[in-house]
This record gives structure tokens, sequence and C-alpha cells, in this order.
């Protein structure tokens, strides 16, 4: 098994997306490679074809699975729930039913949550009755919306636990727990999960211990000083909106009053910007040439009940999220006997090494094939990278063990909430905890993400 380097910047356990386009990333990835072979041979030996870059399969299946605990071997129906305004734009959602429908004796469906409704008893789409639910947003958007149009039926069906990822996973879907992870509890979890975890405090005037033990009498005046290695983020959010990175954005004062002002925000030790990146080919069309060019890159491991589902892979800036302009990269499983490095170096010198006519004849082969998949996030067509990212076997392995131990210890944090002991790091409002203590998780079906800034040996030298 061999190690990777770099820490999870961030988990998504309410309603996690990209299980799909990794797939579509797969299939367009995989021909442009091959189109790449066939102008100048690249010696190295990749696999596109492994079952975890294909995250949407073990995503189905565990959805199956949980149709069949409840109904048997009786038809059902699965509906994934969307915001209305996301259902013709959000590829991944229709692609997930429409893949249920394939599923002998169960029928997927798109749906509205306001299109939900109650018959017999039981909560339905267009009269039938519904086994499961994905619902693809958290638990304080469902509630905003269920104060402008009547969501009962929705409700009802959280209270049946049909609804998946279950609402009882909001309360410790904050980025705030990771203040327990590197605090005085770190050693009730894994040391797998403490090792990547980034020291995280939430972020207002008080004292506090700093990332190498050291006391801080006032973290906002300390997080002013030491502004250059930290991150500040909501501790609630979604595509990369809020977040500030130190080194980056450079006007700390302004920053730092965005962040009080707001509220809920975190501080959090930045990993170094040079750990989390990569060198990739692009056409450059302005000069008319082919460029090395460095990018962040992102690694999201998405698994569930004892068994990983897959990755998905962003690169862009800060930050790589799809929503905030980031793109996406294919993945491949390193077959020759060499470095990641050496197979990286080798993959980038072929590419460099053709014209740029041909590159370009590609890059428009890869854009026609994106827009035949649909390919779009809430922003339009989504970017994506010329070359694989690459990892070794080895790193799978070692994949497997850290979500395995984030999944257990995400059952200590819900069992400490649900004691009592982290309220003051569950900073939601009534309505939300109710519906959260409706649904309790307790380790059933659920997919979960951990957005990872990590590193499997290609990352440049240094800073």
């Amino acid at each position: 098994m061999e190690n990777f380097l770099g820490c999870h910047s961030e988990w998504n356990l309410g309603s996690p997306g990209g299980w799909d386009y990794q797939r579509i990333t797969q299939v367009i990835g995989k021909e442009v490679w091959k189109r790449f072979n066939e102008i100048r041979k690249i010696e190295v030996d990749l696999d596109f074809d492994h079952p975890l870059l294909y995250p949407i399969d073990g995503f189905v299946q565990m959805l199956l699975d949980a149709h069949r605990t409840r109904e048997g071997r009786n038809p059902g129906i699965i509906a994934v729930v969307a915001e209305e305004e996301t259902l013709e734009d959000v590829t991944e959602n229709r692609n997930l039913a429409a893949r249920l429908s394939e599923i002998p004796g169960i029928t997927g469906v798109l749906t509205a949550p306001h299109e939900l409704e109650l018959k017999n008893g039981r909560v339905c789409h267009r009269g039938k009755p519904i086994s499961l639910l994905f619902v693809d947003f958290n638990t304080d958007t469902l509630l905003s919306l269920h104060r402008r149009q009547d969501l009962s039926p929705l409700l009802m069906a959280v209270r049946e636990g049909r609804v998946i990822n279950p609402r009882g996973t909001g309360p410790i879907n904050v980025k705030s727990v990771f203040e327990l992870i590197t605090g005085p509890h770190r050693d009730r979890f894994h040391p797998e999960t403490v090792s990547r975890t980034p020291w995280t405090r939430k972020f207002h005037p008080r004292k506090t211990e700093g990332p190498r033990g050291e006391a801080i009498a006032d973290l906002v005046e300390w997080t002013r000083k030491h502004w250059d290695s930290l991150v500040l983020k909501p501790e609630r959010g979604y595509s990369g909106k809020g977040v500030r990175v130190g080194g980056v954005h450079g006007n700390v004062g302004e920053t730092i009053e965005l962040a009080l002002n707001a509220g809920d925000y975190i501080v959090q030790e930045k990993v170094p910007l040079y750990l989390w990146g990569e060198d990739n080919p692009v056409a450059d069309r302005e000069r008319e040439e082919t460029a090395l060019v460095r990018f962040q890159t992102d690694f999201r491991c998405l698994f569930g009940p004892q068994r990983i589902f897959g990755f998905l892979v962003r690169f862009g800036g800060i930050p790589t999220n799809v929503g905030s302009g980031g793109g996406v990269q294919p993945l491949a499983v390193l077959r020759s006997d060499m470095t990641v490095r050496e197979a990286v170096d080798r993959i980038n010198e072929a590419i460099l090494s053709i014209g740029y006519g041909d590159l370009l004849e590609i890059v428009g082969m890869q854009e026609k094939m994106a827009l035949d998949h649909r390919f779009t996030y809430l922003l339009g067509p989504i970017r994506m990278a010329l070359r694989p990212r690459v990892l070794r076997p080895g790193h799978i392995d070692a994949l497997r063990a850290y979500c395995s131990a984030v999944w257990s210890d995400c059952l200590t944090l819900e069992k400490m909430w649900l004691s009592g002991e982290i309220d003051s790091f569950v900073n939601i409002e009534a309505e939300e905890l109710a519906i959260a203590r409706s649904q309790v998780w307790g380790g059933s079906p659920a997919i979960f993400a951990a957005d990872g800034l990590f590193s499997f040996g290609a990352h440049p030298e240094g800073p």
C-alpha cells in the first residue's frame, strides 16, 4: 500500500455531487488518450477503466440495495429530488434517474420537491408510491423551500427514513467539526483522519491552541499575523463561496472583517499550494502554442457504508470547485513500472511535442464530445484537462483505508451530537435540528464526499 501526501479540505455529508461527472470525464479522456497515441506513441500504460473511476456504479448499487432492504424484490420508484431551477441544467441528476430506470423493476424519476404528493398515506409521484428519494440539497435548503411551498410529503419521507442522504447527517456536516478532530478530542478519532485534517478553529475573538500546540491569546489577531499560511471559510457552504486563502487573497484586514461580519466562519491551516498542484499541457489559443501550466488540483473521494464508490478529480484555480469555474480531469491507474512523477513527466513531454494544429484538433474533439454528453453544470460547459491525473494501485488501497476511517469517525461525531457534547459546534436553527432528529443517520445508506488536497507524487518539487 502506497501512502499519499496532503489533507482533506472539507467533507460533504449532505448531498455531494460529482458521482457521474467522473464517468463522463473518463469516457472522453479515454478517447483523447487514444488520439494522442495515434499521433505520438506515449510509452506509459494507463488503465482508464478501473471500477472506482466510475463512481456512479457503486452509488446506484447502494440505492438498489437500500430499496431491496425496504421493499424486497418488489418493484418501486426511486426519486431524484432537486431544486426546480436545476432540473434541466444538472446533467448527472438526469443521468441518475435514467440509469435507475435501466434496472428491472425500478423506475427512476427526476422531480422538484413540490411535485411530490401524499396519497393513501404514502409519499407519491404522480399517484405512484416512492420507495426511496435521493435529495440533491441540504436540509437548510429544504427548510427554506418548505417556507415558500408546502413540502409536507418530502418531510414525511424524511420521517419514514426514505431519504438519502439521511437528514441526520446535517448537524455534523459543518466544517467547524474539524476543530474537534484537531483539538482536545483528537484521541477519539482514527489516526488516519487526524493526520489528514488541517488544524481548524471556529473564528471569533478567543483563546485557543495553535497548530503546533502554542497558546493563542487572541485568534483574530493571530490570524492577521499568520495570514499567509491560513484559510478562512464559512462553516457551511458550497462551490467555494466565501473562501479566502492566505497568499492568494492579500487584503487580510478586509477578509477578517468579512468573516467577522458574516459570522460562522472557521480559520484553517493552509495545505501548501505546491503540494496540491500539478503541471498540465494546454493549447494556448492566444499565442497559438502548446504550453505547460500549473493548476491546483482536488481529489474527491465518494464513499458509503463499508464501501468506496470512487473518485472525482478537479483542477483549476483557487478554489477548484466546478461551481466557481474549476474543471475536471480524467483519472488513470498506472500499470507501467515507473513512478507517478516519471509517468506524468513522460506524458507532458509527449503532448508538448505534438504540433499546435494537431493539439487544437484534439481539443475540438474533446469539446464536441462534452457537448454530446451535455457535460454542463450551472455555469455552463465544464472545463476538462487534456491529460489524465495518475495514481498507482497502491494509492487506491490507501484511499480505501482513509475513507473507512472517515466513515467511522463520522459515526463518532454523530454520537457526540446526539449526546449533546458538541452543541456549540452545531449552530443551526431549531427547525432544521428537528428535521435532523427525525431521521438519525446511524450508519445507514448514504454517499459521503471528502475533498482532498492530495498528491500522489506529481506535485512540483517545492514552492
